[in-house]
């Protein structure tokens, strides 16, 4: 009789342990053409304040966008999501029945979003006075900033293609049909001019810039969309301008400066108060467009966890960062479960940085950051993306 015997083995003896979390993490960021040792990451639990994962979590590095995130906090700290930027029209000289003697300035104080529509707003304002017409000139006032139309460390070639002149006014982003306006407040004066005569004011005098004065008489204002629209608009299309308006609305509006260096001075206090470690890093634009800017994936988190923290920010950060296949500068990314719908976070990108910095449900905050000279950004992208998607598959899985 021939016997024969079998060693009953259990299954998952057979299979490989299933890497831990961290493990998946780790591979996930190995992708071709992105160096490990100019990168880092980093997952903090939102709960409980533990990190979950770290590489190179304090290597300084340049964020690309990811510098929005500060803008963002301090726009909608120190100014608040409710605040409206103004656009003023001051009479300077005197009303003598419909006939305004003297000039009319438009006042900018740097609304990023100011539009021919609004100017058409104040000219039928100043209408609705009763003057039809103006003896002297349209200027445009310039002064709530200062006149630099870039930022430091700024490639000449950012000029114009990935911003817009920086200025306290501006009309449409200075776009004028053709190209874009070299001089906005003189642009927008002869906008304004322009708008006058449409509806009924007669304007006897030529455009031109020039300063509001104080004993200036109100005629006519106009208002921004509020700051938390601002800051929607700026994370969703990683809007530059926005970001570098903003930053110098900050300066103007708490550091009585309408500059950049004012507007980081007042951000980069707030980053400290809100303990963000500010070890390694370095504001000097709003955009990330500067070369010398530099954050690490840690105060990047720390920032998300302070906001997160936060309930009079919490709202309008979730609400305008892009969300994985769904919205914004995320719309073509991470487009299938679990990430899609689950991932919110802002993108950054440039030619030597690669960078994706957010939240995944209520359970993580996290920031990738990857640097190259130049970054290979369609591998970085693939990185980031799987190192989300293992997050998101994470708490798919303890739900």
């Amino acid at each position: 009789t021939l016997f024969r015997s079998a060693l009953v083995v259990p299954a998952a003896a057979h299979a490989a342990p299933r890497a831990s979390l961290q493990q998946r993490l780790a591979q996930a960021l190995r992708v071709d053409h992105v160096s490990p040792a100019a990168s880092g990451a980093i997952v903090v639990e939102l709960a409980t304040g533990r990190t979950v994962f770290a590489q190179n979590a304090t290597l300084s590095l340049l964020p690309a966008s990811n510098e929005k995130l500060a803008v963002a906090y301090a726009a909608l700290t120190a100014l608040g999501p409710s605040f409206r930027i103004e656009t003023d029209v001051v009479g300077q000289g005197e009303q003598d029945g419909a006939v305004w003697r003297g000039d009319l300035v438009l006042k900018g104080y740097g609304d990023p979003a100011l539009s021919r529509a609004k100017l058409a707003s104040l000219a039928h304002q100043v209408a609705a006075l009763g003057i039809a017409r103006v003896t002297g000139r349209v200027l445009g006032d310039e002064s709530w900033f200062d006149q630099r139309r870039t930022a430091l460390g700024w490639k000449p070639a950012f000029y114009i293609t990935e911003s817009p002149p920086l200025s306290a006014l501006i009309v449409d982003r200075g776009w004028n049909g053709h190209g874009t306006e070299k001089r906005p407040a003189l642009a927008a004066a002869q906008l304004f001019r322009k708008a006058l005569v449409r509806a009924g004011v007669r304007v006897v005098g030529g455009a031109d810039v020039g300063t509001a004065p104080d004993d200036g008489q109100p005629l006519a204002d106009v208002e921004s969309p509020p700051v938390a629209a601002l800051v929607r608009f700026m994370d969703q299309n990683s809007d530059n301008f926005t970001a570098e308006m903003l930053l110098k609305e900050i300066g103007a509006v708490h550091g009585n400066r309408g500059t950049t260096a004012a507007g980081v001075g007042i951000t980069t206090g707030l980053l400290a108060a809100a303990g963000v470690p500010i070890s390694g890093v370095r504001l000097v634009d709003g955009s990330g467009l500067s070369l010398l800017d530099r954050w690490t994936p840690a105060a990047l988190v720390a920032l998300l966890q302070a906001m997160w923290a936060d309930p009079g920010v919490r709202p309008a950060l979730i609400h305008s960062l892009p969300v994985a296949g769904e919205t914004g500068t995320l719309i073509h990314r991470m487009r299938t479960a679990p990430a899609r719908g689950l991932v919110r976070a802002k993108t950054g990108s440039t030619d030597n940085a690669s960078a994706l910095s957010g939240f995944v449900g209520d359970r993580y905050a996290f920031s990738v950051v990857e640097n190259g000279w130049p970054i290979w950004s369609a591998d970085a992208e693939t990185s980031q993306d799987r190192f989300a998607d293992v997050l998101a598959r994470s708490v798919r899985l303890s739900r």
